[in-house]
């Protein structure tokens, strides 16, 4: 399975490639470092899976995603997120992505997500953490 990450941190990026190589049939296709990149990469890659994070520069995840789901509607995509909100969890779901993650759990849960997107599943937390982050959806 070939998966697009998209994440300004390089840090992260690289870390969620070191989870991901855990599995010997993952492949990481690409990497971005904003929304524009990912929706670019992400259209001429064409990947099994598509990581994004929320809070990048130039477009966001959401923006990304959104634009993602008019040329590859059937590429899942995981939302990784600093956020722990259950209001950007609510959004994430109605621009029709079928996961998300939060980088506090990813080490413990990334690699369950990213096996039940591609079973066409999907991955979303119960409940999110009680202090809700305050972040302006786009």
């Amino acid at each position: 399975m070939r998966i697009l990450i998209a994440d300004d941190h390089e840090a992260v990026r690289k870390g969620v490639c070191a989870i991901l190589s855990s599995r010997a049939d993952v492949e990481v296709c690409g990497e971005a470092e904003n929304g524009k990149d990912a929706i670019e990469k992400a259209n001429a890659l064409k990947p099994d899976l598509i990581i994004l994070d929320i809070t990048m520069p130039v477009l966001s995840g959401f923006e990304a995603a959104r634009e993602i789901r008019k040329t590859l509607p059937k590429v899942p995509i995981l939302i990784l997120s600093m956020h722990e909100s259950n209001q950007l969890v609510g959004e994430a779901k109605k621009i029709g992505v079928q996961g998300y993650v939060t980088k506090t759990q990813v080490g413990s849960t990334l690699l369950e997500a990213v096996e039940r997107l591609l079973r066409d599943e999907t991955f979303f937390p119960e409940r999110v953490s009680p202090s809700e982050s305050a972040v302006q959806t786009v």
